[in-house]
């Protein structure tokens, strides 16, 4: 197989979009594995600083005078590299998309499945990793949250316990954040937003909603409404919808009428407004409780009749101390059952006064 001139231009435009992953992942390269750092310097996008870079380079310019004396007819590239390049590249022009449904593995992969994102990468290898090898995996990171909206309040609540396996990193890692304040301690916000599952993406996530939040106050002088972060951060999880944020997310707030209003999401933009939801690694425990508690389900008034004759108790939103009381049991009768839940139970309550934040104390066992 011959590789063109413009073969060899793509592949430079192809290894540095892999040289900007690899720098957003922290590898120590920043380009391995093109096959012509000549056309790359052209683009004048390469920084070549450390040794094992520069013998790369010095590698990758053996290989441009080979491909310039045989007049462009060398063999092209190892399978690995101009798979991982074509799958890297962003120019539709030159290699069309960025995915294909031809790449997607058919077979199972052997071994222990465990949690995990972040591969070891032999360094030496890098040029010839399959996108496989580099792989979008991930890793949960434990913990519950639960949100229930009353008459003119909002209470979201998540536990503080960050677990990888059977580990615990930490035992004080917020998963409930104030959104779209003007000061750095939030003072002002108006909105709340709960991330569980992988502690990184969740990070970036309440990150980029609250930049969004910000900006929109900013250029339009009032706070976002809930409905509308609402519909915002759909669109957020749905672009992302190719790699998403391994989270679920639950957003609160007040609505225009005053009332308490909860939106939940999966991973890729599916949302609706709820009562009450919980998510987690005790959501199965947690929301069974709620379902009879907060919304009332499979409770009849007494005497009312028998069978189907039976009337449903009347469904009336509980006050605000009961429903912290709620939110207290709930977190209690999880952590008896589940190891990556515990530590810390942290509530954040939103009323027109502002939103109260309160922090109870969990078994830590």
């Amino acid at each position: 197989m011959s590789q063109t001139k413009e073969d060899i231009q793509s592949g430079a435009f192809n290894c540095l979009q892999l040289s900007r992953m690899t720098e957003r992942s922290s590898y120590p390269c920043r380009l391995f594995g093109a096959s012509c750092e000549r056309e790359a310097r052209h683009l004048g996008r390469v920084n070549l600083t450390s040794s094992f870079t520069r013998q790369a380079v010095i590698e990758l310019q053996e290989f441009n005078n080979e491909v310039h004396h045989s007049h462009f007819h060398t063999p092209a590239l190892c399978a690995p590299e101009a798979k991982m390049a074509a799958m890297f590249s962003q120019n539709p022009l030159m290699n069309g998309p960025n995915y294909s449904f031809n790449q997607t593995p058919t077979t199972a992969a052997g071994g222990n499945k465990e949690h995990s994102f972040y591969p070891y990468v032999d360094l030496r290898h890098l040029h010839c990793l399959s996108y496989s090898d580099l792989g979008s995996r991930y890793t949960d990171n434990g913990g519950s949250t639960l949100a229930i909206s009353g008459v003119d309040f909002t209470i979201i609540a998540g536990d503080t316990r960050s677990t990888s396996g059977y580990n615990i990193n930490t035992r004080y890692a917020p998963k409930v954040f104030k959104i779209g304040g003007t000061t750095s301690s939030q003072e002002d916000a108006t909105l709340v937003l709960s991330v569980v599952g992988f502690a990184a993406d969740g990070e970036a996530l309440k990150e980029r909603l609250d930049a969004i939040v910000k900006m929109y106050r900013y250029q339009h002088g009032k706070p976002m409404s809930v409905k509308a972060c609402a519909q915002r951060l759909s669109t957020i999880l749905y672009g992302k919808r190719f790699f998403p944020y391994y989270v679920t997310a639950i957003l609160g707030g007040l609505d225009e009428e005053g009332k308490g209003a909860i939106y939940s999401y999966d991973p890729v933009g599916s949302y609706e407004r709820e009562q009450c939801r919980a998510a987690g690694a005790a959501a199965s425990l947690i929301m069974p409780f709620l379902d009879n508690q907060v919304n009332f389900k499979n409770q009849y008034m007494p005497g009312s009749g028998e069978g189907h004759a039976l009337q449903e108790r009347e469904k009336i939103p509980l006050p605000r101390s009961e429903v912290e009381d709620l939110v207290k049991d709930a977190f209690d009768s999880a952590v008896e059952r589940h190891i990556e839940v515990g530590d810390g139970l942290q509530m954040l309550i939103i009323t027109k006064n502002g939103i109260e934040e309160i922090y109870k104390p969990l078994k830590r066992d």
